[in-house]
Parts: C-alpha cells; sequence; structure tokens
C-alpha cells in the first residue's frame, strides 16, 4: 500500500464479505433497482405533473438521490454509487453481451479512448453544462427527463464504440465530481501490499486485468481511477485483491502528483457550489430569475459569470496565492507542481462545503418528497398514504450551526492538509508562514460560503 497510509482494515479478510462481494447477484439486483427508479424518473418527467414539488422526476433525482450521495454514499463509500449506477447498463450489456453472467453475442467495436482525452476536462465541461441549467431542471421534470435520456444514449454509443466503460471513466458528469471527492473517503479497493511495492515486474505486466474501468488491479492506487465495479475481485487472482477500510487522509496527503485537469475541476467545483448556494438559498432574485430564465440575455450573463467565476477567477487566485508560496518559500518545483497539489490540499474544504449546502438545500425540501413517493405522476394517487403530507422544513434552528460546524471542519481538514502539502514541497523550518497566501485563499473561500448559507 501507500507508505503514507496510516490505517487500514481488510474487509475481505472475512470469507462471507469476499463471497458477497465476488458474486454478481447482489450488485446486479441492486443495479436493477436503480435503474426501475431511473426509469419511473424519465416517464415522470415526461407524462407526470409539469410541477417540480409534485413531480418524482426532480423529488427523487434532486433531493432524494442527490442528497443521499452527497451525506452518505461519497463521503463514506467512495465510488460506492458508481458501482450500482444504472445508466451505463444498457451500453454495458450490448458490450460485454451478458447480463449476470459473462457469455452471449457482443455488439462492441473495442476501439480504445483517445489518449487526449484520457482525462477530467470533458466530465468537468459536463458538470458545467448541468449547472448551467441547474434552476432549470429543479422547476420543470420534462428535463431532468432529458438529461437521464441524453445520458443513457451517450452511455450506449460510447459502450458500443469504445472499450469497457470509456463513458464512465472519462465522460460522466457525475464522475468526475465522484472520483475527485473519493478521495477522502474511508473505503477502497486495492491489490494486496507485496503486489505494489515488491513484485512490480512480471506480476504488474501479467496479472489478467478484468477491470471494465481500464485499469490494472496490481497497480492500482487511487480511489478516482477505480468505480468499485468489483469486476477484479472475480478474477482468478481477485484473492490478490482487497476493500479496506481506512483512514481519511490515507490518499488525500498522499505526495504523488495531481494533474492540472484534476485542478480545474477541484477549483471548478468550489466555484459551482459557492454559485448553487447564492442562486438557491441567496436573497438575489434577479440571480434566480437569470439562472431560471435559460436562453435570454441575461442567462447568458448568469452563464458567463459562472464559469469564468469557477474556471477562471478560483483558479487565478489560487495560482497567484501558489506564486507567493513558490516565491517566499524560495521553491524550487515549477509554478504547475505547486498549484495542482496545493488544489488538491482544497478537497476537504469543497467537498465538506457541497455537504453544507447540502444540508441547506434538502433539509427544507426534502418533505416534499413524501406526497410524491405515494403520487409520482401527480394523478391523484395514494399508493402509500402519504400524498397529503404538507410541507414543513426539517431541523429549521439547527441547520445553521450544522452548516457552520461543517465549514470550520472543512477549512481545518484543508488547513492541515495546505501545510502538509506545503512541507512535502519543501517549505520547512521558519519558511513554514510561507503557505499562508493559500491558507488565506481557504478561509476567503470558507467565509464565502458562510455568508452564502447563514448571512
Amino acid at each position: 500500500m501507500e507508505k503514507t497510509a496510516s490505517y487500514r482494515f481488510d474487509l475481505t479478510r472475512y470469507a462471507w464479505v469476499r463471497r458477497l462481494l465476488t458474486s454478481r447477484w447482489p450488485q446486479f439486483i441492486l443495479r436493477a433497482i436503480t435503474l426501475a427508479g431511473f426509469v419511473l424518473v424519465i416517464l415522470t418527467g415526461f407524462i407526470g405533473s409539469p410541477v417540480g414539488s409534485r413531480n418524482f422526476a426532480v423529488m427523487f433525482v434532486w433531493i432524494a438521490w442527490w442528497s443521499a450521495l452527497k451525506l452518505i454514499m461519497l463521503p463514506f463509500g467512495g465510488r460506492a454509487w458508481c458501482s450500482i449506477c444504472p445508466i451505463p447498463m444498457p451500453g454495458e450489456w450490448l458490450q460485454q453481451g451478458w447480463l449476470v453472467k459473462p457469455g452471449g453475442k457482443k455488439f462492441n467495436l473495442g476501439l480504445r479512448w483517445p489518449r487526449r482525452l484520457r482525462n477530467t476536462w470533458l466530465q468537468s465541461a459536463g458538470f458545467a453544462a448541468i449547472g448551467l441549467f441547474s434552476a432549470l431542471t429543479l422547476t420543470t421534470p420534462v428535463v431532468t427527463a432529458w438529461i437521464f435520456v441524453g445520458l443513457i444514449i451517450v452511455a450506449v454509443v460510447v459502450s458500443v464504440v469504445f472499450e469497457q466503460r470509456s463513458f464512465c471513466r472519462y465522460l460522466c458528469p457525475m464522475g468526475g465530481f465522484i472520483g475527485l471527492y473519493s478521495t477522502m473517503a474511508p473505503l477502497e479497493l486495492r491489490p494486496q501490499p507485496d503486489l505494489t511495492l515488491v513484485e512490480k515486474g512480471a506480476a504488474v505486466r501479467e496479472w489478467p486485468r478484468g477491470c471494465p474501468w481500464i485499469n490494472n488491479p496490481a497497480a492500482l492506487k487511487a480511489n478516482a481511477n477505480c468505480g468499485l465495479c468489483l469486476e477484479c475481485l472475480r478474477t482468478e487472482t481477485g484473492a490478490n485483491m482487497t476493500l479496506n477500510v481506512r483512514s481519511f487522509d490515507a490518499e488525500l496527503g498522499q505526495p504523488g502528483a495531481f494533474r492540472l485537469d484534476e485542478a480545474f475541476l477541484s477549483l471548478g467545483l468550489l466555484g459551482s457550489v459557492m454559485i448553487y448556494s447564492a442562486v438557491f438559498q441567496g436573497p438575489w432574485g434577479a440571480l434566480k430569475n437569470a439562472a431560471l430564465y435559460a436562453g435570454s440575455p441575461a442567462w447568458w450573463g448568469f452563464a458567463a459569470f459562472f464559469l469564468l467565476a469557477s474556471f477562471g477567477l478560483l483558479p487565478a487566485l489560487l495560482a497567484g496565492a501558489s506564486a507567493l508560496v513558490r516565491r517566499t518559500g524560495n521553491l524550487g518545483k515549477p509554478l504547475r507542481m505547486v498549484f495542482t497539489r496545493f488544489s488538491r490540499a482544497l478537497l476537504p474544504l469543497g467537498l465538506l462545503s457541497w455537504i453544507a449546502f447540502t444540508v441547506s438545500f434538502a433539509f427544507g425540501k426534502m418533505a416534499y418528497l413524501w406526497p410524491v413517493l405515494s403520487d409520482p405522476f401527480g394523478w391523484g394517487w395514494n399508493l402509500f398514504g402519504t400524498a397529503a403530507v404538507e410541507w414543513q422544513p426539517y431541523l429549521l434552528s439547527a441547520t445553521p450551526v450544522i452548516e457552520a460546524v461543517l465549514l470550520v471542519a472543512g477549512l481545518i481538514w484543508s488547513g492541515r492538509t495546505i501545510l502538509k502539502t506545503a512541507e512535502q514541497l519543501g517549505v520547512r523550518g521558519e519558511r513554514r508562514w510561507a503557505a499562508a497566501p493559500v491558507l488565506l485563499f481557504a478561509l476567503a473561500g470558507t467565509l464565502t460560503m458562510l455568508w452564502l448559507l447563514i448571512g
């Protein structure tokens, strides 16, 4: 394992856990359930109530699923959602020629994904595109339905043309979001330690891949590259793979490189949650209207602001802070390295900001979910007796406290990681204060989120 790991516990040491994970049936059943849920989302989006708060598509996707993803699955399970995501299923069935177990006629050209696109740039663009229409998707169910239809169609086309899960690895908008923040999750799938540190030669080259995510399992080191599909456990060398519970800092504190595309995605996500907070939680009606009326002159202004602030202003500010650290810390490292490494150190602040925003947003709107569970199409049904449940916000008085605690925790976590990163880059001894510009950047981001969410 990584030399910086402080704690790991192998769950697959228990025979029943390994049997559960190597069987394809439990995973298939969960994926089938989520696929049925997403089919219902598409149907209700197209033919259900046009009112967002009364439509299952909007409430299930953007309140229930989106909240569960950020509050539970991502911070504690990392890529756990990817292991049961239904979006790639139809294309994967065509590509592999099977539903549960291998076998059958395959429909796949097997082309390799272009080398220049093996990064997160397209995922950043996809996430930004969804963000530009976020206000519309939350109020117009048919838009949500078209988004998922479009994602499934793209996934099918990519699966038929390219190898393995190229869509998940390089295109899925949520894949970039989940992959980046999964580096802090306490769950990982890794090879046995001796296979990564000692047997680097033939074992790495000859070990059967068995990975739809186009990884060599013997060399797997990052959660961002692993979709927890568990197929590597099902190969003849699967006994060499382990599913571990680890410390939250096990991967974040590694001294390894962080790519430029990942750096921009990290800052783009931080900027996005700030703008989401302003649009959905702020008192500015003009901003909300600009985000809502897609195609209007005001919306184009909002789109320009969204993109420039998230993917232009924040990277420029961090680049400036990194340049100051490089100069005052007398570092010989290239600015690009310093910038990308500090952008990774800001991941805790980004994740905790998303969680704080979700607490504020979801607790206020979760009560809308119960009526649509009984009446998903808005046709007057009452399947579970909850159709008449009245809306009321949850934990109204406690929400600001929870948000403040989360944001301060994100600042402290990122602050510690910034100092550790500065030390790894060569800032030591009396020059530790040289990391102050990046610490101030993190502080400014925290204060901005506090102002937007709490006031």
